[in-house]
């Protein structure tokens, strides 16, 4: 499919457009392109890529807040450790979200077209996702103009929170759509979506949950909330529960770039060899299990292969440089044996874990009825579930209550007096929960929130603390000058996103 973005693609398109009469006689017929796509064409590529970003794209911040780090096999990453932050660090997340979700622009507009309005709610859902984590790596970035490339080839900036408050609008529309959708006139529905199967119900759950995420990401900013949440309530469908986290499967296979993106990028390759021996245990995330008898260490990470010692479970700290690091072999891989049970696996998306720890910050913050404890504590059981620690669920479920009863102050309720100590806990316990299902996340509730307090990077001159955003790539100023300048002067340590108060 032909596809346009902003910056460097820019000149592909004014090319293209110059020359379009003449390729027109060499067109073939047999080739798709964006004027043969339909929306079910489309569809299940999009939701593979959305679940491949949640899975692949995020190494630099799992970096940044204590999860990983790199193994004593590579050298020292300036950029990435001693947060150096210029205009190339991680540049592809611009490009690489504006392609995917201009195919998704392309769908609902197809959709659109066709009267299929299944896919058009999809669509709008998906757009709010992709959105918001532009905004929150970027804050203000192209949207309304984002796709009108006849008018706009270079597309002015929008305001973080004007685009969060639009996505809270398209959430509308969507909702409004699968109250009363239903497969038949939306063809191939069913097939092409690999995460719910044309289950307008299911649709409904995620639109509520992901408009609760856009809410608790805003909780510092002072909004009013209580309209967005009666939406929510209103809506009837609840949200995502437990054991319900969205996958995606289009039909992973152990064949070159066919296998389930975590497992192949992070546990095993097409050859069943190690497909990852660059990323390894965070020694601050080792010291938070182990200090506190958690049992999950050993389902999030994996063993050495060759631990020296018979330290099984050993890491690097952030930025360490060091000639005595222990060997890649003798270190902690990223894929447990939670993240490795096989190339053919469905790629998770939005977890269960996740949205149980959204709805428990949600009720002690008042939002939402019930009791927070109570939620806090199925968060956490949730996790050791989604995690099989122990082996099965009734195990997983025995050791969390363990967990929760050991009386640690990183884990017992009764410890956190106030209501932002209960917060925090809650926040806490979800940065614990999150590592490997959605490495962005904890970088949000970091800046919104604080917590927790990972340790900065030991490399010497790092930057003063973790980055609180990235800056523009170069290929804006190159080709969209007038109107990236207009941000004006950005710090990565001073210029936030705007609702990280």
């Amino acid at each position: 499919m032909k596809k346009v973005i902003h910056g460097s693609f820019l000149i592909l398109l004014l090319g293209t457009a110059a020359c379009t009469k003449m390729l027109d006689i060499n067109k073939n017929p047999n080739l798709p392109t964006e004027d043969l796509m339909k929306p079910d064409m489309l569809l299940s590529r999009i939701q593979n890529a959305f679940a491949t970003r949640t899975a692949v794209a995020y190494n630099y911040s799992a970096h940044w807040m204590g999860y990983w780090v790199k193994s004593g096999a590579y050298g020292v990453n300036i950029d990435q450790d001693g947060y150096r932050i210029t205009s190339s660090f991680e540049r592809t997340q611009w490009g690489s979200w504006y392609q995917v979700l201009y195919d998704n622009h392309v769908m609902e507009q197809k959709a659109k077209a066709l009267e299929q309005p299944f896919y058009v709610a999809i669509a709008k859902l998906l757009k709010t996702s992709g959105f918001m984590y532009l905004v929150d790596q970027y804050n203000n970035v192209p949207y309304f103009q984002a796709f009108d490339l006849v008018n706009h080839l270079q597309p002015a900036y929008d305001k973080g929170e004007i685009i969060y408050q639009d996505l809270l609008k398209q959430l509308d529309t969507a909702s409004a759509i699968l109250k009363t959708v239903t497969a038949e006139g939306n063809d191939r529905i069913e097939e092409a979506d690999v995460m719910f199967h044309g289950d307008p119900n299911a649709w409904r759950k995620l639109v509520n949950t992901q408009r609760l995420k856009i809410l608790i990401h805003l909780s510092e900013t002072g909004m009013d909330v209580s309209g967005e949440i009666n939406k929510i309530l209103n809506d009837g469908a609840g949200l995502i529960g437990s054991k319900e986290t969205v996958s995606v499967n289009p039909g992973y296979v152990q064949d070159v770039n066919k296998q389930s993106p975590f497992y192949d990028t992070y546990v095993l390759n097409v050859n069943n060899g190690p497909a990852d021996n660059y990323n390894r245990a965070n020694n601050y995330i080792l010291g938070l299990f182990r200090d506190n008898d958690d049992v999950r260490l050993e389902y999030v990470f994996a063993a050495a292969t060759s631990p020296v010692g018979g330290e099984l479970y050993r890491g690097y700290d952030l930025g360490d440089g060091s000639a005595s690091r222990p060997s890649a072999s003798a270190t902690s891989g990223v894929g447990g044996p939670a993240f490795a049970k096989g190339p053919s696996q469905s790629q998770w998306w939005f977890t269960s874990v996740e949205s149980l720890f959204l709805q428990a910050e949600a009720i002690q913050r008042g939002w939402l009825t019930g009791n927070a404890e109570e939620a806090y504590r199925k968060a956490v059981t949730e996790s050791f579930i989604w995690l099989n620690a122990g082996g099965n669920e009734a195990a997983a479920i025995t050791a969390a209550n363990e967990y929760l009863a050991s009386g640690n102050s990183i884990v017992d309720w009764s410890q956190a007096t106030t209501d932002q100590e209960k917060i925090e806990l809650i926040i806490q316990q979800k940065y614990l929960a999150m590592i490997g299902l959605n490495n962005f996340e904890p970088w949000v509730d970091y800046r919104r929130v604080g917590v927790p307090d990972v340790p900065r990077s030991v490399m010497s001159g790092a930057g003063p603390h973790i980055p609180l955003r990235l800056l523009y790539p170069q290929r804006e100023y190159s080709f969209n000058a007038e109107n990236v300048e207009k941000e004006g002067n950005i710090d990565p340590f001073t210029s936030a996103i705007f609702w990280d108060k």
